[in-house]
């Protein structure tokens, strides 16, 4: 554990061998928010470990990109090890830049354009399922679409069916305490309490069904396929010739479950969430998907026309980002003009540096227009980074854009999601926020809107710090 320089200010509100685990679990995200008022860092202690937190982009972008080569994954993935392995998440350098490498042709744009296939698919099959005046819990229902359709691009049809439905069972109790459990005391881990042993049941579950899956396909010799099992089965070190292990696939394949799943579900509900309450905002989505798509299916080719949807989940995702991020510093660091010695823990938080009221107008105000390319030229490059920066960048970025996209494009199509009167959501805190509980009515685009007005109410979210 490395010394953290005298000189940078310690976070209020710490208590003797707890440090700052209270009020990062009462109000993480009003915690992290509050970090900026005391300095650009800023000694946070979890337990007894304490942490220099990160608070400018200008900082955040130093530790991704321009000292990147000197920092590892830090506390955070440590934790996650467990339960993910050594997936791209928590690999450390050598291995990160191997598994990276074999990795990157299954989120090459052709590959992407066949799974956009399964994503429409699924997409129309759950708007068809809807009813004109049905109530539906957004949040879960986007949770479940998410989960079942990168389950489906990951295996293929027969084999991957019990992973699929252990996905769906499991991910969703996992995600639910993975954050908290990630920056506790690994000591609490070993606690018998009920939200401990459905978390280890649900991993222990998870894992092994995917390693029965990957046993299987490999039983089947047919690694000629276009999920994502087949493809890391496949692949192959253009240097050495050499292929992921068994064990690597799987961890890659729990770190994308985990990566993509949480993403894509949050975007998706507060992205339906800022359209049911701005109608201007809807108004402009629905002509620009009718002009661009008309009666077709969402395709993969649609999704770079769709400039203004664009506009508005990247408005989505910069009120909403990443929660906490970690890295560990591998050599002293100059950071901020404060040497960091080796062993330096650094966290960093997205939600908060893309709320920084010093980069943003207004920033809790929800206005997809602050993207318009004569606007967004005006901000530093490192202000906006939703998937990360430099080497360590998701790799399923674009996987996950085209996933929201093509179901956001594929509701608006059919259907207008309107919010419940007198209903307030709040921001859940998760490795990503999502709504604690959004209730919406779907309406047919040509029929009757049942009147709701939105933005009244009381249907605003209501935002930590």
């Amino acid at each position: 554990m490395a010394a953290v320089p005298q000189s940078i200010p310690r976070a209020l509100g710490g208590l003797p061998f707890l440090g700052h685990v209270w009020p990062l679990w009462r109000d993480p995200l009003g915690f992290v928010k509050s970090l900026r008022d005391t300095g650009d860092l800023v000694r946070v202690d979890l337990g007894t470990l304490p942490v220099v937190f990160v608070n400018s982009a200008e900082l955040a972008h130093a530790v991704m990109v321009t000292h990147g080569p000197s920092f590892e994954k830090g506390r955070l993935f440590d934790r996650m090890r467990p339960l993910v392995g050594d997936g791209l998440a928590t690999a450390g350098g050598k291995v990160h830049r191997r598994h990276r490498r074999l990795m990157q042709p299954a989120f090459h744009q052709a590959r992407i354009a066949g799974y956009c296939d399964i994503m429409s698919d699924r997409a129309r099959d759950l708007v068809d399922s809807w009813e004109p005046g049905q109530l539906i819990a957004v949040e879960q229902v986007m949770g479940e679409f998410a989960v079942g359709t990168l389950a489906a691009t990951m295996f293929s049809a027969e084999i991957g069916r019990p992973a699929v439905e252990a996905v769906r069972r499991d991910v969703p109790i996992i995600l639910k305490n993975m954050l908290l459990r990630a920056v506790s005391p690994q000591i609490l881990d070993r606690l018998p309490i009920p939200p401990n042993r459905r978390f280890d049941a649900a991993a222990a579950r998870l894992r092994q069904v995917i390693d029965d899956v990957i046993a299987a396909t490999r039983h089947a010799g047919d690694t000629d396929q276009p999920d994502l099992l087949s493809t890391l089965l496949a692949a192959r070190d253009a240097d050495t010739g050499e292929a992921l292990s068994d064990t690597e696939v799987r961890d890659e394949l729990v770190t994308i479950l985990f990566a993509g799943t949480e993403t894509t579900a949050s975007t998706l509900s507060w992205a339906f969430h800022e359209i049911g309450r701005h109608p201007e905002v809807e108004a402009r989505l629905l002509a620009e998907v009718d002009a661009v798509v008309g009666d077709e299916p969402v395709r993969f080719e649609h999704v770079a026309q769709l400039a203004y949807l664009r506009r508005v989940l990247d408005e989505v995702i910069r009120l909403h980002g990443v929660t906490l991020l970690m890295r560990r510093a591998t050599e002293p660091v100059e950071l901020g003009g404060v040497t960091l010695p080796a062993g330096t823990e650094v966290a960093f938080s997205l939600y908060a540096l893309h709320q920084d009221p010093r980069l943003y107008t207004e920033p809790e105000r929800f206005d997809p227009d602050r993207w318009l390319p004569e606007r967004r030229d005006g901000l530093p490059r490192e202000a906006f980074v939703p998937f990360g920066s430099g080497a360590r960048k998701c790799i399923g970025d674009a996987f996950s854009w085209a996933e929201i996209t093509i179901t956001l494009a594929t509701v608006l199509a059919r259907w207008r999601l309107r919010p419940v009167p007198g209903h307030t959501t709040r921001e859940a805190t998760a490795a990503m926020p999502h709504p604690d509980h959004l209730p919406m009515t779907v309406v047919p685009r040509d029929g009757q809107d049942p009147g709701v007005v939105a933005g009244t109410g009381g249907s605003g979210v209501r935002r930590r710090g």
